[in-house]
C-alpha cells in the first residue's frame, strides 16, 4: 500500500500549476478583491503592491488611478508569464 500512496502524492505534485511570483499573485489578489467588493479603505497597501510590481506611485495619486495601474501591469506580468511558458513548451517540441 506505500507505493500506491507514494505514486498519489507524486502525481498530485505534478500536476500542480506553477506559482505565481509573490508580488503578481498579491496584484492579482487585491484586484480579485476590489472586484468583488469595492475598494480597499488601506491605499498605502494598493501603493506598496504596485511599487513591487515596477510602477512609480504618488502618495497624492487618487486610489482608482492606482488600481487601473496596477490592473495593467497584473495583466502585462500574467501576459509575460503565458508567453515564457508558451516559448518552454514550444522549445521543448519536436519538429
Amino acid at each position: 500500500m506505500p507505493a500506491a500512496r507514494l505514486l498519489r502524492t507524486l502525481k498530485a505534485w505534478l500536476r500542480r500549476k506553477p506559482k505565481l511570483p509573490r508580488e503578481l499573485q498579491a496584484g492579482r489578489d487585491v484586484i480579485a478583491a476590489i472586484d468583488a467588493g469595492g475598494l480597499p479603505l488601506n491605499p498605502a497597501r494598493i501603493n506598496r503592491i504596485a511599487r513591487e510590481l515596477g510602477l512609480e506611485v504618488s502618495p497624492q495619486a487618487p486610489p482608482e488611478q492606482t488600481v487601473a495601474r496596477l490592473r495593467a501591469a497584473v495583466e502585462r506580468g500574467l501576459q509575460s508569464l503565458a508567453m515564457q511558458d508558451a516559448a518552454k513548451k514550444h522549445k521543448g517540441a519536436k519538429p
